[in-house]
């Protein structure tokens, strides 16, 4: 397509404009799929006219349950060029919690893989905005009378371009939440999301989107980034978005478990030039697979590995730059509230060089001096969403107005400003833990403890104490063959933390619970620790 510069676009139209910039380049392939731009691009406008023939119009909303897989982008893409908002589901979810996020978010369609057909026949009955199902396969057997095949539908649609009025100002739903409440709709324009997370392959900022036809990565860098992080969370498909509005080409990992074996050899096959996860839950075992002798791998092509949603502790990042000393390894501070903003800086984790228009603000909205010492809260102006959809006093709260007016979008992110101007990310309020007058962030203790050598995972919370109002209280899944007590755990933590941060408790699993994309559970956390 033609640019235009006295339009809008949105990610439909972006996409297209790189699509005709490198048309015969790779652009998405997983589960033995392959597309180039051009077919990919040609896809995704079959799609989009089936969602248009299953009578969605612009702003509808199109529920997306599946595992990564090639399809699960073009509905992303489809779902843009038809104007249409894909929800973000996450596999992981209960019946109860599934019923909640359909009613919640006004889903229309519900495309879903068949594997997931026997709890989508459970609660069917009660999913009454629901108009039409389609079904996905996925190897499975079972019986879906009720619902329409999602590849026979896409192929009987023209793969023509078409013009339907698309524009800046179409929606864009991101569904975060479930460990700490029921999840909410964060709402952004398209335009706003694209400036806030979605450019930063494109090197300089843009002064406007539809430079991405001009910067497209020259070929002999256009080598692809495999995905491994889920779909149905910010962080794969910002990821996913920067790669391809970049034009680079984007592996999808579509393994249903975690295989540190298989993703290296992908990486390998691929001759991938970048990985994006997120945090230690993936970060360590691959860094294990590298070191125990139970794979080799040419990596050699490798330049880089990334996470986004959540930061390696320092004892993870050593380890992968240890085993693959040519490669960056770097975090990225971003929210589904704010967008990415952030990129790790020197001289610790949870330090970030942030953009200009992230501050970190006292409680009057006003920025805090670098230097100063103070604990305020991270908060982005600007380019920032909407709100949480059906939900106007939690967006009332989240997105304040300053004295001045500006909004701001504050998700209760503390950090601190040094004197360098480095923001030095501390955790999320919620989860801070006042023991005798001091705050204590469980994201500090946790990097601790996952230095000592028998921790291969650990979260930290607050449990009621009758002196000190709450306790600090470790969670360990401890390494195979190791038997880590608190004793020596506490003095290990000593070396690291002052005293009163130090796990006064320590409760063993087999395993810590995290979501899908890593992210910590705590409210699981604190029930683990109860007995502690």
């Amino acid at each position: 397509m033609s640019t235009d510069r006295s339009r809008s676009y949105n990610l439909g139209d972006l996409f297209e404009l790189v699509a005709a910039a490198v048309p015969d380049r790779l652009c998405v392939a997983g589960g033995g799929i392959r597309y180039t731009f051009g077919e990919f691009d040609r896809r995704t406008n079959q799609v989009a006219q089936m969602l248009m023939a299953q009578g969605c119009e612009p702003g509808a909303k199109v529920a997306v349950y599946a595992w990564n897989r090639v399809e699960w982008a073009e509905l992303f893409f489809g779902s843009c060029k038809a104007r249409v908002v894909p929800i973000n589901v996450n596999y992981r979810y209960v019946a109860h919690e599934l019923e909640y996020l359909f009613d919640n978010s006004d889903s229309e369609v519900v495309i879903f893989e068949r594997g997931f057909a026997p709890v989508i026949d459970e609660i069917r009955s009660k999913m009454t905005k629901v108009r039409s199902f389609l079904v996905m396969e996925d190897g499975t057997d079972h019986e879906t009378p009720w619902a329409q095949s999602y590849e026979e539908l896409v192929n009987a649609q023209s793969d023509a371009s078409f013009d339907n009025n698309r524009s800046g100002d179409d929606l864009y739903f991101l569904y975060t939440g479930g460990t700490t409440g029921m999840p909410k709709g964060v709402m952004w324009r398209h335009e706003d999301i694209f400036f806030a997370a979605l450019s930063s392959a494109l090197g300089a900022p843009l002064t406007s989107p539809e430079e991405i036809a001009e910067r497209s990565l020259p070929e002999e860098f256009a080598r692809p980034s495999l995905i491994i992080a889920p779909l149905m969370h910010g962080a794969a498909q910002w990821g996913m978005c920067n790669m391809l509005f970049g034009g680079g080409p984007v592996v999808l990992y579509t393994g249903h478990g975690f295989d540190a074996h298989e993703i290296w050899s992908i990486a390998e096959r691929e001759t991938c030039m970048g990985i994006t996860l997120v945090g230690d839950a993936m970060g360590r075992p691959l860094a294990d697979a590298l070191v125990d002798g139970s794979g080799s791998w040419d990596l050699s092509g490798l330049f880089r590995i990334g996470s986004g949603g959540g930061v390696f502790s320092p004892a993870v990042q050593q380890a992968l730059k240890d085993a693959l000393p040519h490669i960056m390894v770097m975090d990225s501070y971003g929210a589904s509230e704010t967008g990415a903003g952030g990129m790790s800086a020197e001289g610790g984790a949870r330090r970030f060089i942030v953009s200009p228009e992230l501050q970190v603000l006292d409680e009057n909205l006003v920025p805090l001096a670098p230097g100063s010492e103070q604990i305020g809260q991270l908060a982005r102006t600007g380019h920032i969403p909407l709100g949480y959809y059906k939900d106007e006093e939690k967006t009332a709260k989240t997105f304040p107005v300053d004295a001045e007016g500006r909004r701001w979008s504050v998700p209760g992110d503390s950090a601190s400003v040094d004197a360098d101007g480095v923001v030095t990310m501390l955790g999320r309020g919620s989860q801070c833990i006042n023991t005798g007058g001091e705050k204590v962030y469980p994201e500090e203790v946790e990097e601790a403890l996952k230095a000592h050598p028998a921790v291969y995972d650990a979260l930290v919370v607050g449990l009621p104490d009758e002196r000190w109002g709450e306790r600090v209280v470790a969670v360990v899944q401890a390494r195979a063959g190791t038997n880590p007590t608190l004793e020596d755990l506490a003095t290990h933590c000593r070396n690291f933390v002052a005293g009163y941060k130090v796990p006064r408790a320590v409760t063993f699993v087999d395993q810590v619970k995290r979501s899908p994309s890593g992210k910590a559970d705590y409210r699981w956390a604190k029930e683990a620790a109860s007995g502690a």
